[in-house]
C-alpha cells in the first residue's frame, strides 16, 4: 500500500499568550498544499525475532538525520501496536518536503502512516479515534488526518473547521538552506492578543490579506535572517498577491492570481522551490 503525505501552509499566525506550562497559545489557519512525500508499507518477508524492529523504516530523497527508531513514522506504528496486533512490516519513504521549513512535513508522515496502518489492517478506527493517537505524536500532526483547511487554536492542537479554497491560486513555495530554531523563534517573540482574528481575516478576499493577515514569527525571525525576508520581498515584487513565511519558518511562499504568468524568481543556491496550481 502506498500513499502520499503532504504538507501544509500557515494563513496568518498570532502568537496569543504564554502559558503558565512554558508552551505559547496560537492562533492560525493550517492549509494543505500538494508538496508530497512518498510512504509505502508492506508486510515483512520474513518473522522477526524478539530483537528486531517489528517496523523497518527504509529512506531515500532527502537526508534524515537521528536514529530511525526516532522517526515519527516509526513511533506512529508503535503507537498503534500498543493497543493492536500489528504484524511486521517494512516501511519505504522517499521524504521530498523539507525539513526545518515549516511544513510539518514530519506531522504529515506520521498521520499518513496511522492512516494507512488503519486501513491496510482493517483496524476500523474512526477519524475521531485517528485524531486522538495522532495528537499524541504532535500538536499538528492531527490535521492531517483529515487534511482539511482549519483554524487552529491552543498549541496549535485545537481545530475548527472552515470554508476556504485557494483552488485555481498559484502556489510559489521557497525553502532556503537555512535553519531557523523554534525555541529561539519563540523566545523573541512578544505575545499579545490580535487586534483582528485569523479567523476573521481569511473570510475575506486574498487580495485583502497583504497588509493584515500577519505571522508574529517574522518578527523574531526576519531580523536574524535578512535573506528569509527578502524572499518574501522578492515574491511581492514579482506580483504575489499575499507572501508569508509559514509556520516559524524557514519556507516562504507567495500566492498568485489564478492565470497568472508564474515569475523565475532567484533564489540562493541550495533552495528548495516549488510551484504548483492549488
Amino acid at each position: 500500500m502506498i500513499t502520499f503525505p503532504n504538507a501544509k501552509i500557515n494563513l496568518g499566525l498570532n502568537i496569543v499568550r504564554k502559558r503558565s506550562d512554558g508552551y505559547h497559545d496560537l492562533e492560525t489557519v493550517f492549509y494543505p498544499i500538494p508538496v508530497e512525500d512518498v510512504l509505502e508499507i508492506g508486510n515483512s518477508p520474513q518473522e522477526t525475532s524478539a530483537t528486531d524492529q517489528p517496523c523497518r523504516l527504509h529512506l531515500s530523497g532527502l537526508q534524515v538525520d537521528g536514529p530511525l527508531s526516532d522517526n515519527l513514522v516509526v513511533k506512529a506504528y508503535n503507537l498503534l501496536a500498543s493497543d493492536y496486533k500489528l504484524p511486521p512490516v517494512e516501511v519505504y519513504m522517499h521524504k521530498h518536503i523539507p525539513f526545518g521549513a515549516g511544513l510539518g512535513g514530519g506531522s504529515a508522515d506520521a498521520a499518513f502512516m496511522l492512516k494507512m496502518l488503519n486501513e491496510q489492517f482493517h483496524l476500523q478506527l474512526t477519524v475521531s479515534q485517528l485524531e486522538t493517537y495522532a495528537a499524541r505524536l504532535g500538536a499538528d500532526c492531527a490535521f492531517f488526518i483529515s487534511n482539511k483547511p482549519v483554524f487552529a487554536t491552543g498549541i496549535g492542537n485545537i481545530f475548527t473547521p472552515i470554508e476556504l479554497s485557494l483552488k485555481g491560486y498559484q502556489l510559489y513555495l521557497v525553502k532556503p538552506d537555512i535553519f531557523v530554531s523554534t525555541r529561539e523563534a519563540f523566545a523573541r517573540i512578544k505575545p499579545c492578543e490580535p487586534e483582528h482574528s485569523v479567523a476573521d481575516i481569511i473570510r475575506q478576499p486574498v487580495s485583502t490579506w497583504k497588509d493584515q493577515l500577519k505571522n508574529d514569527f517574522e518578527m523574531s525571525v526576519f531580523p536574524q535572517f535578512p535573506a528569509i525576508a527578502e524572499i518574501k520581498e522578492t515574491l511581492y515584487r514579482h506580483g504575489a498577491v499575499y507572501a508569508s513565511m509559514s509556520g516559524s519558518g524557514s519556507s516562504v511562499f507567495g500566492l498568485f492570481e489564478p492565470g497568472a504568468i508564474m515569475p523565475d524568481i532567484p533564489v540562493a543556491a541550495g533552495s528548495f522551490v516549488f510551484k504548483a496550481v492549488l
